[in-house]
């Protein structure tokens, strides 16, 4: 008696536990994935993560695909909700975010591809932050405006970072010079 009790309780927890595992959707498509493995080069990475943001920017507005070169490569358009997209976005961003940390902890980064990896993002997130804010003020729900609030604090924390680097840099090149 004590069991089957027992088991009236427990039952439904892994039956709704299943559910929510086989509810989680990936924030990039089969495709993109397949085309992140190719680019191991992080300034390549990053233009593809950037182009996957452009992308769903594209579908949040009904606006074509920015993707016109090896289209057939990237798939079909991202699908989702407007929060999905938006939270694709956000994961994104943080994405080239962690690539891009992850190279400057190597010791053997590539001085030329690194500076330019950084650039592009920082490039990107100066027009993303515009149009997270426009995304902003379009939306209704709570849970929208904190995922966009999450890009628009990942957009800042990369031009605060450029914004270093360029501090860094021509004091490194001065040093250079006088030598």
């Amino acid at each position: 008696m004590k069991y089957s009790i027992l088991l009236l309780f427990v039952f439904p927890l892994f039956f709704f536990t299943s559910d929510a595992n086989a509810q989680r959707r990936d924030y990039m498509t089969d495709a993109e994935i397949e085309i992140v493995r190719d680019s191991q080069e992080i300034d390549l990475r990053v233009d593809v993560l950037v182009k996957m943001i452009d992308r769903r920017f594209a579908v949040l507005n009904n606006e074509p695909s920015p993707i016109k070169k090896n289209a057939e490569l990237w798939g079909d358009a991202p699908k989702g909700t407007r929060l999905e997209l938006l939270s694709d976005i956000n994961k994104i961003l943080m994405k080239a975010i962690d690539d891009i940390d992850q190279v400057a902890e190597r010791k053997s980064v590539d001085a030329k591809m690194f500076p330019k990896a950084v650039k592009n993002l920082a490039a990107s997130c100066t027009v993303y932050h515009t149009k997270l804010k426009m995304e902003y003020d379009k939306a209704a729900d709570e849970k929208e405006k904190g995922v966009i609030i999450g890009a628009l604090e990942s957009c800042d924390q990369v031009n605060q970072a450029v914004a270093k680097l360029a501090d860094i840099v021509p004091k490194e090149e001065k040093k250079k010079k006088s030598n």
